[in-house]
């Protein structure tokens, strides 16, 4: 079955960035988690120009930046400065330490991106950083971006998750990634897809506990992200913002949406 997800209503607004969580283990009917295995969150985030997040450190986080609007530049201890863009990505593979920052010039674009953040097998591990191009994009084709270690990605994530991307025609009819023993999550960054007979519109999410093939139809000119996951991969829950302290436990989300499920009936009876 197919779950699905409506926008997040976890949206923070710090003037001139705004950052909307998505948590893909809430997306089932008894969640006990606010990720699905590796796959701790999806962050969209939202900068004005001329603004700067400043130096932070981050611990036991995998943090993918995905830039498909705008411009993104990054700075930390080790690097110095890397810019992210369209054709480039970076992976911050923070292990037990790492500290960046993150800008945008005054002349930049409005930036909007996302930031996935996926846990890695294990704690304290070795920190990392890796940037560069990617790819050029084929219209209705599904791109690899980021997988395992040693896998045939162009970057990695230590643990077993894969990131897809594809840019979809209007009416156009693809299938999404799909691999024996993975799970599926995607995100419609833009634009809006059918699938499995349910619309999915920008900033709404689906999961597929299965391994099966899954088709999918573009009603409007779309922007997606996908995700394959090994829902069994050992993982540690020790990310700084993956797995922050203050994320609200699964109960209270099962209790939520009870509420709400309660209020709607009310409502239409």
């Amino acid at each position: 079955m197919l779950l699905k997800g409506g926008r997040t209503f976890i949206v923070r607004n710090m003037v001139g960035f705004i950052v909307r969580i998505n948590m893909p283990g809430w997306l089932k009917p008894k969640p006990t988690d606010h990720g699905h295995g590796p796959l701790a969150m999806v962050v969209e985030s939202i900068l004005d120009p001329g603004r700067l997040i400043a130096m932070h450190e981050h611990q036991n986080d995998e943090i993918i930046s995905w830039v498909p609007d705008g411009v993104m530049r990054h700075e930390d201890k080790t690097t110095g400065q890397l810019v992210m863009d369209s054709n480039h990505l970076m992976v911050m593979n923070a292990g037990r330490s790492f500290w960046h920052s993150e800008a945008t010039s005054s002349s930049d674009p409005p930036l909007r991106m996302l930031q996935i953040f996926v846990r890695p097998r294990a704690a304290d591990l070795d920190p990392t950083i890796q940037h560069g191009p990617i790819p050029p994009r084929r219209r209705n084709s599904w791109r690899h971006l980021v997988g395992p270690e040693g896998g045939d990605a162009p970057f990695h994530v230590r643990n077993t998750v894969d990131l897809f991307d594809v840019r979809l025609e209007p009416g156009a009819h693809v299938r999404f990634p799909h691999m024996r023993g993975r799970n599926l999550y995607f995100y419609v960054f833009s634009g809006s897809l059918v699938a499995a007979g349910q619309t999915f519109a920008e900033g709404e999410q689906g999961l597929l506990l299965s391994d099966g093939a899954l088709l999918l139809e573009s009603v409007a000119e779309s922007l997606v992200v996908a995700f394959l996951i090994d829902p069994n991969a050992s993982i540690t829950r020790k990310g700084t913002v993956g797995d922050h302290r203050r994320i609200p436990p699964a109960i209270l989300i099962r209790a939520l949406r009870t509420w709400r499920q309660l209020r709607n009936w009310r409502r239409s009876s």
